[in-house]
């Protein structure tokens, strides 16, 4: 019988690559700041990385086609290469330890994308647990539509309140292959990864999550839900996106072994003391910064219950805020859409308030400040009140953020 999750042919950098170099932060972080990934590249320089397989997208606006296909060649070329070694019909056992936490666990493995739906009127077993920007949809399809892999920095959380799936893995590990053990560049911290080859085992446990009385006991009925999206909701969406376009034409019988019907993705237990929730801010770039907050305090008038801060030309003011997290992130978004529509502009999305701090420096940006989202509440909001805002909480700092480092063939070709 089919299940959401899954083993994997998993793709890692052979033992001669410096694995250091190799392995890279998730593209869609530091996205208003250029000099992190110029940074990053002269640390590279010229070595295998896998910053050669991606496309950041603090530069995305700029890359056209011919970046897309220099990604995808580049692919190609460590295949033929011989950069990676694979691992079949496997999952990895991760601990990742940052400059925040001393250990978070995570576990790699296939997703199967029949079960996951990012639409709100869908109830899955794999969520969306934030509305999707349709419009940062294709530009992501033209990338990964032919490429020959995915490095994915998807995050998916399961609500395991015992932590009986990940967590008796750590007592096990001195049994299993350990893969990889290393540095991160930039301040990212360490990480290590052990290959689980007796897979059956997890995935019976994942299984039992779904055990109705325990729904039950856990959310007051027994809703069918076992992960939520927490990083890479776009990711996801794409390969949803492609895979339910590219089916259509593939017969029935050779659905369930075709590569583009899984993601590979790392889950971690929201539970796990070494993964905190934190908010993700704001910058608004507008034609007029004054005008633009002069509106906002209009807006937010009505709210006394909790202050936040806006941030312009380098000082800081109060705003009135209401308690819940979520209806903050939503009175202060749809306020900037509305604004944004009628007179132009865009949003950027700030993990860290000194990154904030420095950016809203910058001619007529406006950066707010937005609280976090309590995680013990994360899956009854999301059964309750279907998908948070969008971009309405960070796992995790910046730096903490998923690395590229696995990787799986996704193409036919």
């Amino acid at each position: 019988m089919a299940f959401c999750v899954k083993s994997a042919d998993i793709l890692l950098p052979n033992k001669n690559i410096n694995y250091k170099k190799f392995a890279v932060i998730a593209c869609d972080q530091y996205t208003s700041e250029p000099e992190y990934w110029k940074s990053l590249s002269d640390y590279i320089e010229n070595d295998i990385s896998s910053l050669n397989m991606i496309l950041p997208e603090v530069y995305l606006n700029d890359i056209g086609s011919s970046g897309i296909e220099k990604v995808n060649c580049v692919m190609q070329k460590y295949l033929s290469d011989g950069v990676f070694d694979e691992h079949k019909d496997c999952m990895v056992y991760i601990e990742r330890q940052t400059p925040f936490a001393p250990k978070r666990r995570g576990l790699v493995a296939a997703i199967d994308l029949e079960f996951y739906s990012f639409s709100e009127e869908d109830k899955p077993l794999i969520r969306a647990s934030e509305g999707t920007v349709f419009s940062r949809i294709p530009p992501r399809i033209k990338i990964r539509e032919n490429a020959a892999l995915e490095l994915p920095h998807i995050m998916l959380l399961i609500d395991d309140r015992k932590k009986t799936v990940i967590e008796p893995i750590e007592s096990e590990k001195e049994n299993l292959t350990r893969l990889y053990d290393t540095d991160l560049n930039m301040g990212g911290g360490h990480i290590r990864g052990y290959k689980i080859e007796d897979t059956q085992p997890v995935i019976d446990r994942l299984n039992a999550l779904l055990e109705p009385s325990l729904l039950k006991s856990k959310y007051g009925k027994e809703e069918s839900f076992l992960i939520a999206v927490g990083d890479g909701n776009h990711s996801l969406a794409t390969a949803k996106t492609i895979w339910d376009n590219i089916k259509k034409d593939i017969p029935e019988g050779d659905r369930e072994n075709h590569p583009a019907r899984y993601a590979l993705a790392e889950i971690v237990n929201i539970h796990d003391k070494g993964l905190s929730f934190y908010p993700i801010h704001r910058v608004f770039f507008v034609n007029d910064g004054e005008k633009f907050i002069h509106g906002l305090y209009d807006v937010c008038s009505q709210f006394t219950e909790k202050e936040g801060t806006v941030i312009f030309q380098g000082n800081m003011r109060g705003i009135g805020l209401p308690e819940n997290a979520a209806e903050a992130v939503s009175a202060v978004q749809n306020y900037a859409d509305n604004y944004t529509a009628r007179y132009g502009g865009y949003t950027d999305y700030i993990h860290g308030s000194n990154s904030v701090a420095a950016i809203s420096k910058k001619e007529n940006a406006v950066g707010v400040l937005l609280p976090a989202i309590d995680k013990k509440d994360f899956f009854d909001y999301i059964i309750k009140n279907g998908t948070l805002p969008r971009k309405s909480f960070s796992m995790g700092q910046a730096c903490e953020k998923r690395y590229y480092l696995e990787a799986r063939r996704i193409n036919n070709i």
